[in-house]
């Protein structure tokens, strides 16, 4: 989604990105509000084609990152968001909101406009995961990164051992901690 500046909205060195956690499915309606209000948003958002019970489809914009967006404030004016009824709180670690650098929201900004953003799970190094795809479809083992790849560490319980092999980032999927203990 495009973002415009609002006016009056001062400088980048006067105002801060923040994280805005909004009731789930209220993202746009908290959009429109605030920038009636004068500030400046962003809400990526990607196009799914959605299906309903009686056949008809169409293509529906959701939310990039599911009750979150990011608007841009001067520092201590978190009031003029707090007292919409859509929003849920700044985040932060406890009671201070935590500022998002400008370089990381431009950058989701050109990403969003030179091609279409996708969610994608969130994955860290130490988690188990299952690959989903290619000759080793349904293995699962632990994410580690070495140098700047990706691989997976498929474990051999019964003689402790390990191998690694290599995948690609959309091959791969969380793994619930309820499906490891089985």
């Amino acid at each position: 989604m495009e973002i415009t500046p609002a006016p009056g909205n001062g400088t980048q060195n006067s105002t801060r990105w923040y994280a805005v956690h909004t009731m789930p499915r209220h993202e746009k309606r908290v959009q429109e509000r605030l920038e009636y209000r004068g500030l400046r948003c962003f809400l990526p958002v990607y196009t799914k084609t959605a299906r309903w019970n009686n056949g008809c489809t169409a293509s529906v914009e959701f939310p990039l990152f599911p009750t979150y967006m990011f608007v841009e404030l001067a520092e201590r004016a978190y009031a003029r968001i707090l007292i919409d009824p859509g929003v849920r709180r700044i985040v932060g670690t406890g009671r201070e909101p935590v500022a998002i650098p400008h370089s990381e929201i431009e950058s989701l900004q050109r990403a969003a406009r030179l091609a279409p953003l996708q969610p994608h799970d969130y994955l860290t190094a130490g988690e188990t995961v299952r690959i989903t795809r290619g000759p080793l479809a349904d293995l699962t083992g632990i994410l580690i990164r070495k140098n700047s790849d990706l691989r997976v560490v498929l474990q051999l319980d019964l003689i402790r051992q390990g191998a690694s092999v290599e995948v690609a980032l959309d091959d791969v999927e969380p793994v619930s901690a309820e499906a490891v203990r089985r």
